[in-house]
């Protein structure tokens, strides 16, 4: 696997290296050996899979506040998704910038999500699934919502979404104080 730092401090880019020859392409897409190398988490508490059938679906941007802060391993097993990465640690060099990569599944590109950052994305295509791994566990109190349009950040997205959640659509600006 390759390793590349991002604009958002503890934001890491991960190439799985593959390994093709006539049956199709082997590549491994988590080592915790590897991860240790570099400093990141190297066990996860659970994995879960986004399905979304049309194009123009928006989720996020998510996070939870302390003391359930989150890692993610995102990556796209299915269509193409605009991915996005908001630092919202005030203690961070990178904190209120964003950072966004389409992932596909022909890229096979994935993302290290530290703690503290808000994650959001938008389907490319119809038929779009991400597989996500977690370091800790839902807590329904401790869930908080960036609206993804909010003039504080000035995210640029691809394009309009066309479906989302009543909350995420209903989200307050983002305050500090929530955090």
């Amino acid at each position: 696997m390759q390793f590349e730092t991002t604009t958002v401090d503890g934001l890491i880019l991960i190439t799985p290296e593959l390994i093709v020859d006539d049956r199709g392409l082997f590549a491994k897409t988590f080592s915790s050996e590897e991860f240790a190398t570099y400093g990141l988490r190297e066990s996860f508490n659970q994995s879960v899979l986004s399905y979304n059938p049309l194009k123009g679906t928006l989720r996020g941007l998510h996070y939870q506040v302390e003391p359930f802060h989150e890692v993610k391993l995102v990556r796209c097993a299915r269509g193409a998704i605009y991915d996005v990465v908001l630092d919202l640690r005030p203690q961070s060099a990178t904190y209120m910038q964003w950072f966004s990569l389409v992932l596909t599944v022909e890229n096979r590109k994935m993302l290290y999500i530290p703690e503290g950052c808000a994650h959001g994305m938008l389907t490319l295509k119809d038929e779009s699934e991400v597989f996500y791994q977690i370091s800790g566990e839902y807590d329904l109190d401790s869930t908080r919502v960036v609206r993804w349009n909010d003039p504080a950040f000035a995210i640029t997205w691809p394009m309009e979404p066309a479906i989302m959640s009543e909350r995420d659509q209903n989200s307050p600006l983002y305050s500090a104080e929530n955090t």
